[in-house]
């Protein structure tokens, strides 16, 4: 009887004690739970501060020149031994005065035009497909001649990234609206010549990404290349009579890097902003 009563009571002891730290705990401010904080800055934006390099100060005018010229040139060669005494001879030239205005610093508008001439044709290509098909191993082109001559007008907006603190590197994103319109004609034949002539019209809405280096405080040198963008074209041909034969209307998109519109350029920055440094 005496150890159900002792055992009574330390049960008792027991869970008052327990009683009495639980009452402490949730009275003591001391134990109140710290507020939790972020291991990360989940809410604030790291910023390098790279806009701040400046490239273009607001209130420049610019004036610049793109150019680019390429050549296709082949004789007496073979091709895949498909195409034998191959003569072909075909040159593009392109010349793109502009002007611009910075509204903003690394921001500019401008206005571009622009003119290409390609000459060349084809003197001689003997096709022998005797492998694949009977009958064709004698097959000839030659005596084919294309002139074409185009103008363009575009408006463009640019945006400048500067590399570096002293703005002698930056990097280009152009967008370009862009209108052309020309004619080419072609020519086939050897005593007889034919010729066709067709004009063509053509809305492209570009973009040109690119690089620009300052050579001298107020001098630089820029290279752009095509990346495709939204295009539309119209084709019109006409007969020696001037009468329409054909018409050809196309449109696409597409984004991919056009090696042929790479243009070489060289700026002129003028009435710049006096605390400007190079």
């Amino acid at each position: 009887m005496k150890r159900l009563i002792l055992f009574m009571v330390a049960a008792f002891v027991s869970v008052a004690t327990l009683q009495a730290q639980e009452t402490v705990t949730l009275e003591t401010p001391a134990q109140e739970t710290a507020p939790k904080t972020r291991f990360l800055p989940m809410r604030q934006r790291v910023d390098r501060n790279i806009g701040d390099n400046k490239f273009v100060y607001k209130g420049e005018f610019m004036l610049g020149l793109t150019a680019s010229y390429g050549k296709i040139s082949t004789e007496n060669s073979d091709l895949m031994l498909l195409l034998n005494d191959v003569n072909i001879g075909l040159s593009s030239t392109t010349v793109r005065p502009f002007f611009a205005y910075a509204y903003r610093d690394n921001m500019a508008v401008g206005i571009r035009l622009g003119y290409q001439y390609i000459n060349g044709g084809i003197d001689n290509i003997d096709v022998n497909l005797g492998l694949i098909a009977d009958g064709l191993e004698g097959l000839n082109i030659g005596n084919l001649g294309l002139r074409n001559e185009t103008f363009s007008w575009a408006v463009f907006h640019r945006n400048y990234l500067g590399l570096d603190r002293r703005g002698i590197v930056g990097v280009i994103i152009e967008s370009e609206l862009l209108v052309k319109t020309g004619t080419s004609r072609f020519t086939s034949g050897g005593e007889t010549v034919n010729t066709s002539l067709s004009r063509n019209f053509a809305a492209e809405l570009n973009v040109n990404p690119g690089l620009a280096i300052y050579i001298f405080p107020q001098v630089c040198v820029t290279a752009t290349v095509g990346i495709g963008g939204l295009r539309y074209n119209n084709v019109r041909q006409y007969d020696a009579a001037g009468n329409i034969v054909g018409r050809r209307d196309h449109s696409r998109l597409d984004f991919k890097i056009n090696i042929t519109d790479i243009q070489i350029g060289l700026v002129t920055h003028l009435w710049k902003n006096k605390n400007k440094k190079k």
